[in-house]
Parts: structure tokens; C-alpha cells; sequence
């Protein structure tokens, strides 16, 4: 008998767990492809974290992103520039297993940071990053015809919808700590 889409996902969430991930989040200046890391975070496993730091952008931070994270220009002017903070986070990844929540995105960002700081983008040695949204959307089981896949819904919605007490604040540690309720929700449904 084949296993259902829960039962799946619970699996995979267990197996992440069994890796003792740490947990990465970014906020940016928005989502285009010029917008850059304003703020990072890794927890560890255990929810402690190892880096929880603003970054100083390239350029201004929009009213639209202030809007959603609340992230000025004026918070970001002492903070340590994107040069500064990568090789403590590159550290705090190596080796590691990395979970995201929406990876995707938050590689493709600093990704995008590391280019305008002429930096070239290597991923951390031996860290293995995985999707919290894609094992959320597989247990949520959503079908998306168009795009053949189970439907990716919000951080916010995904902790709501579990019961989870904690908020989606748009700021990266808190981000990172509701990506880890989320997974040990999922991996403690088996």
C-alpha cells in the first residue's frame, strides 16, 4: 500500500530532523532582481542562534519592503555590510544540513547580494540545503494542476494553520524560528 501525501511528508520532515538542522532566513530589499540581504539569521537546532544580524544595503530600502518588514535605512546605517557578514554565516552553513523556508528564494538573494559585492557565489562546503515549504505544501497536499506540484502557501499561513503560537514577523530570527516549529510540527505528526 503507497504511502499518502501526509504520511510522505511527515517522513521527510523526520528525516530532516534526524540531521540536526540549522535553520537560515533573510529579509531584503524586495524581490527583484537588483534588491539585496538587509538582514540574516541562522539558528541552530536547538533554536539558539548563531548569527541574528542586520545587513547594510546596497542602495535604499524601498517604502514597500520598510511596509513589510520594518527594516528603514536609518536601522541598516551602522550595520556591518554583506562582505562583513557572509564569511561568519558561510561558517555557521558548512557542513551543515539548512533549512528554508521558501529556498529558493532566500538562495537566489544572496546570491544576488554576494554579485553586488563582487563576490563570487559558492555554497558553504558540505552544507545541503532543503525546502520547510516544499515538505509543508507536500503534508498540506493542495494539488496545483498548472504547475504539477503541491501548492506552496505563505510561512504565516503554514504556522496558523498548524497552531502555532509564534509570529510571522518578516524579520529573519523570527522566521527561522517559526521554519523550526513548523518542521518538528510536521515530523511529530507520525
Amino acid at each position: 500500500m503507497r504511502e499518502n501525501h501526509r504520511q510522505q511528508a511527515v517522513r521527510r520532515a523526520q528525516a530532516e530532523l534526524q540531521k540536526d538542522p540549522v535553520y537560515l532566513d533573510t529579509e531584503t530589499t524586495g524581490m527583484g532582481k537588483s534588491d539585496n540581504v538587509i538582514e540574516l539569521a541562522v539558528i541552530d537546532s536547538d533554536g539558539s542562534p548563531l548569527i541574528d544580524t542586520l545587513v547594510k544595503p546596497r542602495g535604499t530600502i524601498p517604502p514597500s519592503a520598510v511596509n513589510i518588514h520594518g527594516i528603514t535605512d536609518e536601522i541598516t546605517a551602522g550595520a556591518p555590510t554583506w562582505p562583513d557578514v557572509w564569511p561568519r554565516a558561510e561558517n555557521s552553513l558548512a557542513g551543515r544540513s539548512v533549512a528554508v523556508y521558501n529556498v529558493a528564494f532566500d538562495l537566489r538573494m544572496i546570491k544576488q547580494t554576494h554579485t553586488q559585492h563582487w563576490m563570487q557565489w559558492q555554497p558553504p562546503a558540505g552544507a545541503r540545503f532543503f525546502d520547510v515549504m516544499e515538505i509543508y505544501a507536500q503534508y498540506h497536499g493542495e494539488w496545483d494542476p498548472r504547475r504539477k506540484r503541491y501548492r506552496y502557501l505563505s510561512l504565516e499561513r503554514a504556522g496558523k494553520a498548524c497552531g502555532i503560537p509564534l509570529p510571522n514577523s518578516h524579520r529573519a530570527k523570527d522566521d527561522c524560528l517559526l521554519t523550526r516549529a513548523l518542521l518538528h510540527y510536521l515530523a511529530e505528526r507520525g
